[in-house]
């Protein structure tokens, strides 16, 4: 007889449902969230036929936390459910709205029985790779995280030092350049900017690590910092200037995590047997490609055709078919993360812009064909 296990998780407590073929449930029970409630699991499933060779599948809201590496690791199908999915199928077995964890621990081990075949187990990554998932996401939404911080000292800027955008306007990297952060953190007002001398700006950016053209920064700053600007009062000017600052430190955390973990993202990508190949490709560095592999892994049987990665990525369009009604729309449910690093490569890849033509960068390995499979 066939078991399917069901796992409603929460953050202290998790409830599980085992259920046969016949949907008849064959056992509960509610472990806690640590070793004990791990081994008090795997008992209950070695109780009901779970064996080395036969391993019972498990169905789980999440991709995330210990309880589902260890199940991982256990070697067993782990079949990771939208939540939004399961909401559907809680449907079919009451009419009533209410919400149970012991139900849902239920429905998720019915939907292996009766839909499995449509639902996709979590890909058996390597644990290289799934280290550079943990670190190219945590990259990611780092970098999301500056930019996010960015925007708010922008805006507070725009209300009462207009001219120190203007003046960093032209460096590269913008408000989250070095340059300019440290020439916030040296003078946060117009006033205290206005004072700067020709020494103090060039100490400003020496301690900020520019090396080159020091004499002509200066020289812009200098001029750009005193240039005739609307002025709050100096007591609110004082005060947003301190509001500044915190901005600043903030945006300062932020650029200082995504740089470390750019790092780290790349080391570890550049370890892995599939980099050379990743890499090959115009316009995708080891960064991008980090964030690329990190999403569609190195299991080799996650995609069962090119079609099916399209999809994921959100590349491939939808079509749909209504009697003599047809329709091409762009696909909205993807993997952001995948699409946005896609949006990223697709600019990377391009050398130049000649009214319509974008060429793509030549290939940086003519000698090599490269080919990248579905995973």
């Amino acid at each position: 007889m066939k078991i399917f296990c069901g796992i409603d998780w929460a953050s202290d407590h998790h409830d599980i449902a085992l259920v046969d073929t016949e949907g008849t449930l064959v056992a509960r029970a509610r472990i806690s969230d640590d070793a004990t409630g791990l081994q008090q699991l795997l008992d209950l499933l070695a109780e009901h036929g779970d064996t080395p060779e036969t391993r019972i599948p498990a169905a789980i809201e999440t991709t995330r936390g210990l309880l589902v590496a260890c199940l991982r690791a256990t070697g067993r199908p782990v079949y990771a459910i939208n939540p939004m999915a399961a909401s559907r199928y809680r449907e079919r077995h009451t009419i009533a709205r209410k919400k149970s964890d012991h139900l849902d621990a239920m429905v998720l081990a019915n939907i292996l029985r009766t839909d499995a075949a449509v639902h996709r187990t979590m890909p058996a990554d390597t644990e290289l790779a799934q280290a550079i998932a943990v670190l190219a996401r945590a990259q990611q939404d780092a970098v999301w995280d500056r930019t996010q911080a960015a925007n708010k000292l922008r805006s507070h800027l725009r209300e009462y030092f207009p001219g120190y955008l203007a003046a960093v306007q032209p460096i590269l990297g913008g408000l989250c350049s070095p340059v300019a952060r440290a020439q916030l953190a040296a003078a946060p007002t117009p006033a205290r900017a206005a004072r700067l001398t020709r020494t103090q700006l060039q100490a400003v950016l020496k301690k900020a690590g520019r090396q080159r053209g020091i004499e002509a920064e200066v020289t812009r700053l200098h001029s750009a910092l005193r240039a005739p600007q609307m002025r709050q009062l100096p007591l609110v000017e004082d005060a947003m200037g301190h509001q500044a600052l915190t901005l600043m430190r903030k945006l300062d955390a932020a650029c200082t995590s995504a740089d470390e973990l750019a790092e780290a993202s790349v080391k570890a990508f550049e370890a892995h047997p599939d980099a050379e190949i990743i890499t090959s490709f115009p316009g995708l560095g080891s960064l991008t490609g980090a964030r690329v592999l990190a999403e569609i892994g190195d299991d080799r049987s996650r995609f069962a055709d090119a079609r099916a990665l399209k999809s994921y990525a959100g590349a491939a369009p939808v079509t749909r078919a209504s009697g003599k009604s047809i329709s091409v729309k762009a696909r909205r449910i993807k993997n952001q993360r995948l699409a946005a690093a896609g949006y990223v490569w697709a600019f990377a890849s391009l050398t130049g812009l000649n009214g319509r033509q974008s060429p793509l960068r030549p290939q940086t390995h003519p000698r090599r064909t490269p080919h990248l499979s579905p995973a």
